[in-house]
């Protein structure tokens, strides 16, 4: 088990940095915390949304550390801080559609290299990618989404890493475990090896490299 200022005390600055979450649901608002205290700058997040509120997500925005956001919903009723920053320029944005973001970080986490999708084709989303014309319908080519670290949260783990998510919360965690060179990963409990059904495991932990327990009540 880590320390969270330990766990996340390597990612450097420029890094690709996966972030789960749906909202608040899921988002591993203790190790975003502990990101912005270790300072790493320049950073391009790949999350669903752009933050929500001043805390988590949104206060990294805030505090100036993220250079670009790679996500599906930029703008909510409290995306007020991403807004900000967009508008004043201080921000770089790639928008992608939420079934695109999932499966471009699933291709990332498989070894795919790419799919054609019709979502997108004919738009402003499709300039710069390869479109064709298949079985007499338009798609474009999507790229997988590959990421230097992943910042996840779950429900528990063993010491081993094996993780189960809570109802959900559970979102983008399992495909962004697998799509980054590193996963960290925050939870509410660590239990013993052997008391998590096999059948329940949703993340192996071949895919976690770093597991910290956030008192119980913080972590879903």
């Amino acid at each position: 088990m880590d320390h969270v200022d330990d766990s996340v005390a390597d990612i450097p600055d420029g890094a690709t940095v996966m972030i789960g979450g749906f909202g608040r649901a899921g988002q591993p608002v203790e190790l975003l915390d502990g990101l912005i205290r270790h300072g790493a700058r320049d950073l391009t997040i790949v999350s669903n949304n752009a933050g929500n509120g001043e805390v988590g997500l949104a206060l990294l925005i805030k505090v100036g550390h993220v250079r670009k956001m790679i996500c599906s919903f930029p703008r909510q009723v409290d995306s007020h801080i991403f807004d900000e920053a967009y508008r004043a320029g201080k921000i770089d944005l790639e928008v992608v559609p939420q079934g695109n973001l999932a499966e471009r970080i699933r291709a990332a986490g498989a070894g795919i290299g790419g799919f054609f999708t019709p979502t997108g084709y004919g738009t402003l989303l499709a300039e710069g990618k390869e479109s064709r014309i298949i079985d007499g319908r338009g798609y474009v080519f999507e790229s997988p989404l590959h990421a230097d670290f992943a910042l996840i949260k779950a429900h528990k783990a063993d010491r081993w890493g094996n993780l189960v998510y809570r109802k959900t919360a559970r979102n983008f965690g399992p495909i962004m475990a697998t799509a980054a060179v590193t996963t960290i990963v925050q939870v509410g409990q660590i239990v013993p090896l052997g008391t998590i059904d096999p059948e329940h495991v949703i993340t192996p932990g071949i895919f976690v490299n770093r597991v910290v327990q956030i008192p119980s009540g913080a972590s879903s």
